[in-house]
């Protein structure tokens, strides 16, 4: 497996009941099913035309950014902060009005890229998106790191204080020498990229391999017990790859831990890779139908590392629909999978493009690597992702690598491509709505392309905000990152700063970017 670097009307079922405020981004795509909708009545479809960046918000940071800026309301001293990451083992809260440093922590050296078998990123630091805990006041997190320039090298898990940044008794873990399934955890093969996840006391970090697929990693759950973190266990992979490495990483729906998988190597018996699965509590797996999903071509796919590994599973309900409690998934082979996430259904019958799951569909020309989005209107259930090589399928003659998918409410459900249009970058999409299923609005940034902002309309891919001006321009944004939303501003993480956007004035009488 080459890597390169919902719903507001269900929300509340998808949650973790009860601890985080409206407005708090407590984790990757704000919501444990990773839907990334994001609620603000501020964001309208006609008021984002006049996006603007916030200047008044000065927040420089130093080091490549890939994981996903959080904010919490009640952070140090009761101060609104960002807590941001980066690969140099930076972790740092920023006052949320002004972007002045609360507290910054190093976690120790991160391993220069000349000392890993392979990889793509330099050096590898903290990559996966954090997860906060409002009830511990803890910031959960993986970073590999070395003592001795790369020589010993270890992926440590980190329970931080909110308050302060120091480091919470009993941690860090070091998952060096951890063993599932035949496995003794490697961290020099292993890289930490998808997003970490918290559910009922347990701490989940997914695991893939580096860029190039060298040495014998497998794909790991790590589940940490948060008030124990010594007794962590773990699933991994009976083959040898299998990564999960997706940047959306780990998905729930409060009960159960769903995770993708990669391609996996040197095996005729499928051995958990190229696979959707449902994981019990401490990363348990039954290995029964009903908890795995992989097509019928899962050897094909091995064979052409097209895996199913490259976006993270997002968990959505869709109401009058037969299963509505549904999965979406997305390969790299460019099919979208629809799943029923009570009962995965083990290996797909269909061809490998049709009749896999409950549906299958080409949607895209080539890769789908990033996270997607996905949100409920009054006109239907809507996925959106970004495509490298353009949408398959898109209506009306159009095209782009910014595709949205349609469910349709049936029994069984359907999948079909309800519009594409060109996003000049490979960021992963989030959406706002004003009221949780109105006015739908598409945010995502032209990572490492022309790295700007921009917003389409839900409904239609109509561009609404096409960048802005030369004030607007972010210097170098990291292919993967997504942006997040909080009071009426859309913030974004570079490489050198977070930056603040929000909307001009109505009486300002400008108008940016609209097309």
């Amino acid at each position: 497996m080459t890597k390169h670097p919902v719903l507001a009307a269900v929300v509340v079922v998808l949650m973790a009941p009860g601890a985080a405020p409206a407005d708090d981004v407590l984790q990757h795509h704000a919501h444990s099913s990773r839907d990334g909708q994001y609620v603000d009545p501020n964001l309208t479809q006609a008021a984002v035309a006049n996006m603007r960046r916030d200047t008044s918000f000065n927040a420089p940071l130093v080091g490549p950014i890939y994981a996903q800026p959080l904010y919490v309301s009640n952070g140090p001293g009761g101060r609104a902060a960002f807590i941001v990451a980066t690969e140099l083992n930076n972790v740092v809260a920023l006052d949320a009005a002004t972007g002045a440093p609360l507290w910054s922590r190093n976690l120790g050296t991160p391993v220069p890229l000349s000392q890993l078998p392979c990889g793509d990123i330099d050096p590898l630091g903290i990559t996966g998106t954090p997860v906060i805990d409002l009830t511990a006041r803890a910031v959960y997190l993986d970073a590999m790191t070395t003592p001795d320039d790369g020589t010993t090298k270890r992926h440590r898990v980190f329970a931080l204080s909110l308050d302060d940044g120091s480091t919470l008794n009993g941690w860090p873990f070091d998952v060096s020498g951890l063993m599932a399934s035949g496995a003794t955890f490697d961290s020099s093969v292993q890289n930490q990229r998808g997003a970490l996840i918290l559910n009922q006391g347990t701490l989940y970090v997914p695991y893939g391999g580096h860029y190039g697929d060298c040495g014998d990693y497998h794909g790991w759950i790590v589940a940490v017990p948060v008030g124990n973190p010594g007794a962590a266990t773990a699933f991994a992979t009976q083959a040898s790859g299998g990564g999960s490495w997706a940047p959306g990483g780990l998905a729930s729906d409060g009960r159960w831990i769903f995770a993708a998988t990669g391609n996996t190597s040197f095996t005729d018996t499928w051995g958990g890779g190229e696979a959707i699965l449902r994981l019990g509590p401490g990363g348990a797996f039954s290995g029964n139908p009903a908890d795995f999903f992989t097509p019928s071509n899962w050897r094909d796919l091995d064979a052409q590392d097209a895996d199913l590994g490259g976006s993270g599973p997002v968990l959505i309900d869709v109401p009058g629909a037969t299963p509505s409690q549904l999965v979406i998934a997305l390969g790299k082979n460019g099919v979208a999978y629809l799943l029923d996430r009570n009962n995965l259904g083990g290996v797909g019958t269909g061809d490998g493009t049709v009749g896999e799951g409950i549906q299958s569909l080409r949607v895209s020309g080539g890769l789908i690597i990033n996270a997607s989005a996905a949100y409920t209107v009054g006109s239907g259930t809507y996925v959106v992702f970004f495509a490298y090589y353009g949408g398959v399928g898109c209506p009306d003659g159009t095209g782009g690598d910014l595709v949205a998918l349609k469910i349709g409410i049936s029994s069984p459900p359907t999948l079909s491509v309800a519009w594409c249009t060109d996003n000049p970058g490979s960021g992963s999409p989030i959406v706002t709505t004003t009221d949780g299923s109105s006015q739908p609005v598409i945010w995502s940034v032209g990572s490492e392309g022309d790295n700007l902002l921009h917003a389409f309309n839900g409904e239609t891919g109509e561009t609404l905000f096409a960048g802005g001006g030369p004030d607007e321009q972010m210097t170098f944004v990291r292919r993967f990152q997504t942006p997040i939303v909080v009071n009426g501003r859309v913030f974004v993480a570079g490489d050198d700063a977070l930056y603040a956007f929000t909307v001009r004035p109505a009486d300002s009488g400008i108008s940016l970017g609209r097309t």
